[in-house]
């Protein structure tokens, strides 16, 4: 993230490239190292012998000590019960008996937030990215029954911008208010020489912890359990390389209004964070009878069910359950998006799906909506007898 545990010592790690500065030819070995010496983004004093400092190699410690000043009341904002340890220390720590558990199980997950970087980049919008990240980790992590207790972040820079880095661990901070995580600690990598000027890249780090006897496993999905779905914000987080082909294909800006969505940017409406379910699923889950979540992610509606019940089973959904959202039928439109292809590559409009028992839909549903959600029904599991989801209303017609 954009602080780290030892963010007291100012410490930031980096990789760089040896080149002689009088060297103009590329070693033949390693001719994708090579950058001519105008292309040389380290800084080196006049004299060759002159004495050499970490910001000449183009590491800037006062920087990162300035973005530690700034995020650290960001980071005091995401305490909780048992994460109270200020910033600076070697390591993030978290006290489960604090936080009430008696018989934990931890569960981890790691992601990231893929090339819509690269949109959040070109367009200089920076907030909204952070609380991408955190929902990716701890979606996945609710999945498995587990209560997200703790976070840790990646941000990786060729030059560390200050505004740039505050902002994204401003939307990492709101993710993890919403999800009920403390943000314990992260790291910030300055490597000179490894990104384009003005690029960064994220990773996140989540820590769940669930009661041993309330882990969701796949063994407790039955044939006729039903299947709620909760909508998503939009795209989310997966399937932006394809986003990105199609935006260019379009030959619409950043800027100009979003075809989908005409009152808002391209760059703001494809833009939109991901959903954080992590309050609704606790609440679902309170309210007794599910059986199963799947986060729908990379793979989208196709690969992502099958993940969380047995391969006895299949997952029957109905396509005229819910109605398409406009940035996918503009996506497919535009793009030429086969259906499969489209149900394989997005969410379509449902970011998590809930499994329960038949005769708990009801209660469950009502949890939900009690917790902000719209809560829609739209499919049942049952013996499989080819493939693990099947689509009833797949056609065309369906991206119309």
């Amino acid at each position: 993230m954009s602080f780290d545990p030892l963010a007291a010592c100012g410490e930031r790690r980096h990789r760089g490239i040896y080149r002689d500065p009088g060297d103009t030819k590329a070693p033949p070995d390693s001719p994708a190292l090579y950058r001519s010496p105008a292309e040389d983004t380290i800084s080196a004093p006049d004299r060759p012998n002159a004495p050499l400092t970490y910001r000449d190699a183009g590491v800037d410690i006062d920087a990162g000590e300035a973005l530690v000043e700034a995020i650290k009341p960001l980071a005091a904002s995401t305490r909780r019960p048992g994460a109270d340890a200020d910033l600076g220390g070697f390591g993030g720590l978290f006290d489960l008996k604090a936080a009430g558990f008696r018989d934990p199980v931890l569960v981890a997950a790691t992601d990231g937030v893929g090339t819509k970087l690269r949109v959040a980049i070109d367009a200089g919008r920076h907030d909204g990215v952070g609380i991408d990240l955190v929902a990716m980790c701890v979606n996945d992590l609710v999945v498995q029954g587990a209560q997200p207790v703790m976070f840790l972040d990646y941000y990786a820079t060729g030059k560390l911008e200050v505004a740039v880095a505050r902002d994204v661990v401003a939307g990492i901070a709101e993710g993890c208010r919403q999800a009920g995580c403390a943000l314990v600690g992260g790291e910030t990598a300055e490597m000179p020489g490894m990104y384009r000027a003005g690029d960064y890249d994220l990773a996140g780090f989540a820590v769940g912890a669930a009661e041993r006897s309330e882990i969701l496993t796949r063994d407790r999905v039955k044939a006729g359990d039903v299947v709620l779905a909760l909508p998503s914000s939009g795209v989310h987080s997966n399937g932006f390389s394809l986003v990105r082909r199609i935006v260019e294909r379009s030959g619409t800006a950043w800027a100009a209004p979003a075809p989908f969505a005409p009152d808002r940017s391209l760059a703001e409406a494809l833009l939109e964070p991901t959903r954080i379910y992590v309050r609704a699923c606790l609440a679902a889950i309170a309210a007794g009878g599910v059986t199963a979540f799947a986060h729908i992610t990379g793979g989208g509606l196709i690969e992502n069910p099958p993940r969380v019940y047995g391969d006895d089973l299949a997952m029957r959904i109905d396509l005229a359950s819910w109605r398409l959202p406009p940035v996918f039928r503009w996506l497919a439109a535009e793009g030429g998006v086969e259906p499969r292809e489209m149900l394989r590559t997005f969410n379509c409009g449902l970011g998590m799906l809930v499994v329960v028992e038949a005769d708990r839909a009801d209660a469950v549903g009502d949890a939900l909506a009690a917790a902000g959600e719209q809560p829609v029904t739209v499919g049942r599991v049952e013996a499989r007898t080819g493939d693990a989801v099947v689509f009833d209303g797949l056609s065309a017609a369906w991206l119309a």
